[in-house]
């Protein structure tokens, strides 16, 4: 049995990490906007943390893997990446800026894969993943989201975006501070003794490849509101102290879903989950785009993050706990970063800021809502394949 003693290092990592992603994401294109660049340059710039996520992850969380050296890899990547964000200080312009979030992002987009892998490992009672104990780890790192969602929205309403380097700076020496706390264990050798086993044959089972279908379009619906729903927002009037509350509104829900969801997900299969999360999420784009200015509205389609954010991470971390076991956790883990948030964060930044230069912000949410049908359809297709070969 695992002791809250050996969680704790683990809550205090994801607080701090999810603490810097909740002032960082949401105020990011606020900030790019402010510093003069336009809709199209903020789409690439904002992409560049997800084009790190297409090999970072994968290099990481195999190095994790072969060496067992989780611990030390984070803090490299923590320590790295906060003297890294010193050069946000510099106004050297959009390519330096642009090499900058490239150098940052590659050290800390390895940073959850690895410390998933290791939770995923904790969690695990006689090889089935323990899903009350992870949300309760994880719902840290919703408060710590909460807490800079909010705060950052009134200090940069108050103050201005000007002081934005100073937060990243100030909530990257936390999750630094966090990762040193961590316990130095490490995990049993991988490396030389025996040949690790390989990912293809796993990614060859068509439940396999059904799921990560779903979560890339999944994925994909659900990026275009890191990227796009503060400038949204934004355009629509609304001030950046309603913006953060909105973005708060989502994660209070988040954080209620993971200190209960024990009770609700043997209520459902892991890919019927899939399925309805997928539905919502369609649902919940198209009340966006087309019901904004309409805040009860607006605050329904924020309340379906419960399912369409929350129930949809944990129904993916147990299902690559069960489809990538021991030395392919790492590596598991990784590709779901790299298939769920870098291809979806490159090409959901990049065509979004195409598509809404064009037609307006309002047409990004239109289009995520029909990638979140076609990931209905994935899911779909996952939990027939996955009856046929067992229950749930």
């Amino acid at each position: 049995m695992v002791e809250r003693r050996q969680l704790f290092p683990f809550a205090a990592l994801s607080a701090s990490y999810f603490a810097h992603i909740g002032f960082f994401n949401p105020y990011l294109p606020l900030w790019l906007k402010e510093l003069g660049f336009g809709l199209i340059a903020i789409s690439v710039l904002t992409s560049v943390q997800s084009a790190t996520r297409l090999f970072a992850p994968y290099l990481w969380g195999s190095l994790s893997d072969r060496t067992g050296e989780r611990v030390r890899l984070l803090r490299f990547g923590a320590t790295t990446a906060l003297l890294l964000s010193l050069g946000l200080w510099f106004d050297g312009g959009g390519v330096v800026l642009f090499v900058v979030l490239l150098l940052m992002f590659s050290h800390t987009s390895g940073m959850m894969p690895m410390s998933e892998a290791a939770l995923a490992h904790l969690v695990s009672q006689s090889g089935a993943f323990d899903a009350k104990r992870y949300g309760r780890v994880r719902l840290w790192g919703s408060l710590g989201f909460l807490v800079t969602v909010v705060a950052a929205g009134l200090w940069f309403e108050r103050f201005g975006l000007v002081h934005f380097p100073a937060w990243t700076l100030g909530t990257l020496a936390a999750v630094a501070a966090s990762a040193w706390l961590l316990p130095d264990f490490r995990e049993p050798a991988h490396a030389t003794q025996a040949p690790q086993p390989g990912v293809w044959p796993v990614l060859r089972q068509p439940p396999v490849r059904w799921f990560f279908a779903a979560v890339f379009f999944h994925v994909l619906a659900h990026i275009f509101i890191y990227v796009f729903f503060s400038l949204y927002l934004d355009s629509l009037g609304y001030s950046k102290t309603v913006i953060g509350l909105m973005w708060a509104l989502s994660v209070v829900i988040e954080i209620g879903w993971f200190f209960t969801q024990g009770r609700w997900l043997p209520l459902l299969s892991l890919s019927g989950w899939l399925v309805l999360a997928a539905a919502l999420m369609s649902l919940r784009m198209g009340l966006t785009a087309g019901f904004a200015l309409v805040w009860p509205v607006l605050l329904l389609a924020q309340a379906l993050h419960a399912i369409t954010f929350a129930a949809h991470h944990t129904v993916c971390i147990a299902m690559l706990s069960h489809h990538f076991p021991g030395r392919l956790r790492g590596r598991g883990q990784a590709l779901y970063t790299v298939v769920g948030y870098g291809l979806p964060g490159v090409v959901g930044g990049i065509s979004g800021g195409l598509l809404s230069s064009a037609f307006g912000l309002a047409s990004v949410f239109w289009l995520s809502a029909l990638l979140a049908l076609v990931a209905t359809c994935c899911a779909l297709r996952a939990r027939a394949l996955n009856a046929a070969v067992s229950p749930g």
